[in-house]
């Protein structure tokens, strides 16, 4: 039972990763998704006190984060170079689908929404729609910021690591998302594709050094940022879900929205059959979503 249950979660893990190379996918939302999103708050707050439980949960699903990253980057990028449009849409679909789940344990058993409850969807959505217009300077070149990264640049991205894991876990807002606020998402995707480079030179330290400029402060930060937002989260949980479900809902709704808005989805050829692939993957995404949340929700 325990080797099912670890295969579980590596296999969760795994589809957490793939998603996650994506920007703008929240990491939240895909965990709730899969059903492992309670499971995975009361890991980490519980950890001291559950050691064993919680490491022969996280050790797998983090494994399957890892291996899902290296296994499946290049396949999503190229997806997203190539055929950003349809691609774009499976995930949108994946967030879409759960929408209608949520609202329901909003709604607490059938009852009408209070306006405190619409207040709590309403204000976390437009927030998200009108941050999404809000578009950083790409033009940097990733090789030169990774040559000059300092001190302040390092505060930086620390800073954008311990917002960035607080996204991670909360639903509807994405890692990435505040990394491409913070104007240093290409940096990050460059450096982590220099690991690769360094492994074929171990020799080389001032490649190494120059990863680990970036790397420590953004693993300290991201450390730091998921488990205060684990904490709260489950403390929120615990004393007030449905006001937590409610903001929820108004984040998801807010991201579908931003994704929609983000130029990536638009970036490779249209054409008419690309159009009417992507329609039939949002619905595909949708349907994957509410089949598999429908049993864990």
């Amino acid at each position: 039972m325990r080797l099912a249950d670890s295969a579980r979660s590596f296999l969760d893990g795994m589809a957490f990763g793939i998603t996650q190379i994506v920007p703008g996918v929240s990491g939240g939302t895909v965990a709730i998704i899969l059903g492992f999103y309670d499971r995975l708050i009361n890991s980490i707050n519980n950890f001291r006190k559950e050691t064993k439980k919680s490491l022969r949960f996280l050790i797998p699903l983090a494994l399957g984060i890892v291996l899902g990253v290296l296994m499946f980057g290049s396949l999503v990028s190229y997806l997203l170079a190539h055929f950003s449009f349809p691609t774009m849409l499976f995930f949108i679909g994946l967030i879409a689908g759960i929408i209608p789940l949520i609202f329901e344990k909003v709604r607490t058993k059938g009852k009408r929404l209070t306006y405190r409850d619409v207040l709590l969807v309403v204000v976390p959505a437009v927030l998200l729609m009108v941050i999404s217009y809000i578009k950083p300077d790409g033009t940097a070149d990733p090789a030169e910021m990774l040559a000059s990264v300092n001190l302040p640049m390092m505060f930086l991205i620390f800073l954008a690591g311990v917002i960035a894991a607080a996204a991670l876990i909360t639903p509807g807002v994405s890692g990435s998302f505040v990394l491409l606020m913070f104007g240093i998402y290409p940096l990050i995707t460059y450096t982590i594709a220099q690991i690769g480079p360094w492994l074929a030179e171990p020799s080389n330290t001032a490649l190494l050094l120059d990863i680990l400029r970036v790397g420590v402060p953004l693993g300290v930060g991201i450390i730091i940022g998921g488990l205060a937002t684990a904490r709260l989260i489950g403390h929120l949980l615990e004393n007030h879900q449905h006001k937590v479900y409610s903001i929820i809902l108004g984040l998801l709704v807010g991201s579908v929205y931003a994704l929609f808005n983000e130029p990536m989805v638009y970036q490779s050829q249209m054409s008419g059959w690309l159009i009417a692939v992507g329609v039939v993957m949002l619905g595909l995404g949708g349907l994957i979503s509410f089949m598999l949340g429908r049993k864990k929700l």
